[in-house]
């Protein structure tokens, strides 16, 4: 799954040609994140730095916002692992959140930016955001085996979504999501 997703903008179908430009373009926006932190991030400074014109750039992202929301898809994609087959629900379901969670913990300028677009209202955030939200959907009801409670697992998304919102909100790190999202995770399982 992970090399077919390369394929697929928010915006159309891609050659090779194009995918390996919009890789530019993905690695180029964490560097320049790096760099200059979230205040810091223009679509054209990353064109600059993947070494496309604007122009270029604008053709595959409407907005930073989108830019930034089709690293952390990639990222979900690539990274996120799957449910454990072994293990009790609550461990299963504690492995996939934490995993999400843990994604960007290490680069806390990505993940602010993350935040941040995320909650934007660009139309092709909102359909990243759409199927960023449905992924991790089918990796909690995957983790939670046969016997599903809709209701259980909207709760553990909001569990999810709020604890990473109060980490780009500065309210603890996403280390200390991660945590926080385990023992909701727990309570919600008992």
């Amino acid at each position: 799954m992970s090399s077919d997703v390369r394929y697929e903008s928010t915006r159309r179908r891609l050659n090779s040609q194009q995918v390996e430009t919009v890789d530019r373009l993905t690695v180029a926006a964490v560097e320049v994140l790096r760099e200059n932190g979230p205040g810091g991030l223009a679509v054209r400074a990353v064109a600059s730095r993947a070494g496309v014109a604007p122009a270029t750039a604008y053709t595959y992202f409407s907005s930073k916002g989108h830019l930034i929301s089709e690293v952390f898809w990639r990222r979900l994609v690539d990274h996120a692992p799957e449910a454990p087959e072994a293990g009790t629900t609550a461990d299963r379901v504690v492995t996939v959140l934490r995993g999400v969670a843990l994604l960007m913990a290490g680069e806390p300028e990505l993940a602010s930016a993350v935040t941040a677009a995320l909650l934007g209202d660009d139309p092709e955030v909102s359909h990243l955001r759409v199927r960023i939200g449905a992924d991790i959907r089918r990796r909690i009801v995957a983790a939670l085996g046969p016997e599903v409670d809709d209701e259980v697992v909207g709760a553990l998304e909001m569990v999810y979504a709020g604890a990473l919102v109060r980490a780009g909100m500065g309210y603890g790190t996403y280390a200390d999501m991660a945590d926080s999202i385990e023992s909701a995770a727990r309570l919600i399982l008992r």
